[in-house]
């Protein structure tokens, strides 16, 4: 395969796009391990472990492309590829428990990271090697090329795929596309697909539409029945508290109301908080509770990571985002408590205000262009559809110029790049 060629340059982009959408989970597990070394040792573990991970991938990576080639086993994995690529759009309820102890030394970390990649890294492995076509080259290049986006910039990468789930849909449908190229590529059925040149072509529109159409039905449908569920309490827990006859709290002769801010660290919270200093300064009598919410792990990161380490980085990454808003309220003398939750953000700020009885809840959200809203997952939206509790949204920043331009040139890539693995 010519490195000039367009075939090239789109199997290229597939297997980072495939490594990327498949590999966020490897690092957590890799700043996970890291956490309990010396400082002066944990950008070494980090840099030679990701190294020591890159040789084992790449080894079982050559190791299954080999293993492609023989008859049959094509037609298999681009099957196993389907499963994968439908998997990755539905999410994991919760954290399973942990099976390996904390890494307290270097070559504790060292190989924990090491493993973890191994373990965790077979759908991905599985995924690049069929996206290579048989190219050592490829394979060694998407990895090189990849597998450092995902360990230094892993917490951007997270927070972009939980905010824009439509890049997930993106992988998918590569993964999809990467799949039916497999099996057409099976030497068995050549002789059969000559014959019949459409059944290719009917094959990528079933697989890739098909898992896409599944995945979003069963998150819509599981959206759904959530939010039913939620409205569905509503008028047992407004009769509950009915009957208990709770009264208000009181300082002095002033009825003390609570107010609910939901914050992650964002300049938006900021404009969250400085509206709430500003309403406090009108009328002092209100309680103010911050809370920060923070993503659960997979249980794939759980079996590398005990219990009260993922708490404590949880809450590292809490602390973090909680000390600028801090410092604000402290500067205005405004009274306030800390919450930290692990969950889903919407459904834990709705679960959260009822808990704290709650009278309203004030929510930043930036400003933002038609196609952002449309392909994001809002947490306004759908705070607004589980809670009962009043919510006043206050607009923040104005759309950056990452999601102004950088957004339809992400989409028009990975059109491009279905469009090249199309005519490949």
């Amino acid at each position: 395969m010519d490195i000039l060629s367009a075939q090239f340059a789109s199997a290229l982009l597939a297997i980072i796009v495939i490594d990327l959408v498949l590999a966020g989970d490897n690092a957590i597990v890799i700043a996970l391990a890291a956490r309990n070394l010396p400082k002066h040792l944990q950008k070494r573990a980090i840099i030679w472990g990701t190294l020591g991970a890159i040789v084992v991938r790449t080894s079982m990576t050559l190791i299954v492309v080999a293993l492609l080639k023989v008859p049959g086993l094509l037609f298999v994995g681009g099957l196993l590829l389907v499963w994968i690529a439908y998997k990755l759009l539905i999410p994991e309820e919760g954290e399973g428990g942990a099976h390996v102890k904390t890494a307290d030394n270097f070559w504790a970390a060292m190989r924990t990271i090491v493993v973890a990649d191994a373990v965790m890294g077979l759908d991905n492995v599985l995924a690049v090697a069929g996206a290579a076509h048989g190219s050592f080259l490829l394979v060694v290049l998407g990895l090189l090329i990849s597998v450092p986006i995902v360990i230094w910039g892993s917490t951007l990468l997270l927070k972009f795929v939980e905010r824009y789930p439509a890049f997930v849909y993106l992988g998918a449908g590569v993964l999809a596309w990467t799949s039916v190229k497999m099996m057409s590529a099976e030497p068995l059925l050549q002789p059969y697909l000559e014959t019949h040149r459409l059944i290719v072509p009917l094959l990528y529109a079933i697989v890739v539409i098909g898992v896409l159409a599944a995945g979003f039905v069963r998150n819509h449908r599981t959206l759904e029945s959530r939010i039913t569920a939620r409205i569905a309490q509503f008028p047992r827990q407004e009769a509950q508290e009915a009957a208990a006859s709770i009264p208000t709290a009181r300082e002095g002769d002033i009825s003390m109301l609570k107010i609910l801010v939901p914050v992650d660290g964002s300049r938006n919270s900021q404009h969250a908080v400085r509206h709430v200093i500003k309403e406090y300064r009108k009328n002092p009598g209100f309680e103010v509770h911050l809370l920060n919410v923070q993503a659960p792990f997979s249980r794939h990161v759980a079996q590398f990571a005990p219990k009260h380490e993922r708490d404590g980085y949880h809450q590292e990454q809490a602390q973090v985002a909680l000390a600028p808003l801090r410092t604000m309220l402290d500067e205005a003398r405004v009274p306030y408590a800390e919450h930290v939750r692990v969950g889903r953000r919407a459904e834990t700020i709705a679960d959260e205000a009822k808990r704290l009885k709650c009278d309203h809840i004030v929510l930043a959200t930036a400003r933002k262009n038609s196609l952002t809203r449309m392909l994001e997952a809002s947490v306004t939206n759908r705070v607004l559809d589980l809670t009962s509790v009043p919510v006043e949204v206050v607009v923040g920043d104005s759309v950056s110029k990452l999601e102004r331009y950088g957004i339809p040139l992400g989409i028009g890539a990975g059109l491009g790049t279905l469009v090249l693995l199309a005519f490949d």
